[in-house]
């Protein structure tokens, strides 16, 4: 099946017609086993890696910044059809419903980021989070950052 799966145990599951993948906050893993992470996480990631899943699916994963555990992913997952194009996005562990004590500097600057993905028609994948609860996690870490 070519599409999009949410998986219970909150990894996502993107298939095209030539490879698939699973995302996780801080790991993608390939149909083949080839593994994709930040360089904080063990990686060879530094910032951006794309691939062609086949059938119009197109992924990007980029490292924006470190958000509460550092080397959190974000993956755009796009579909390219003959009417229209759909756009899905992933900030899988960038997102927080509560903040720990300590705010990382990168986060705020890192969840902005994220911000500029979700612009236009575009699905974001997670825990019933919407755009306004990212603008939301924004206000709140940069509060949290500088008082």
């Amino acid at each position: 099946m070519r599409g999009i799966q949410t998986n219970d145990d909150g990894t996502i599951a993107v298939t095209g017609t030539e490879r698939s993948l699973t995302y996780a906050p801080r790991l993608i893993t390939l149909d083949d086993g080839t593994t994709i992470a930040h360089e904080s996480q063990g990686g060879d990631m530094s910032s951006v890696w794309a691939t062609d899943l086949g059938g119009g699916w197109f992924v990007e994963v980029a490292h924006l910044g470190d958000g509460p555990a550092g080397g959190e992913l974000v993956m755009t997952a796009t579909e390219i059809r003959l009417d229209e194009t759909i756009r899905y996005v992933a900030i899988g562990d960038l997102w927080a419903r509560d903040l720990p004590a300590d705010v990382q500097p990168s986060w705020p600057a890192a969840i902005d980021l994220a911000l500029g993905l979700m612009e236009g028609k575009v699905t974001i994948l997670g825990p019933g989070i919407t755009k306004d609860d990212v603008e939301t996690l924004h206000q709140r870490l940069l509060g949290a950052l500088h008082g």
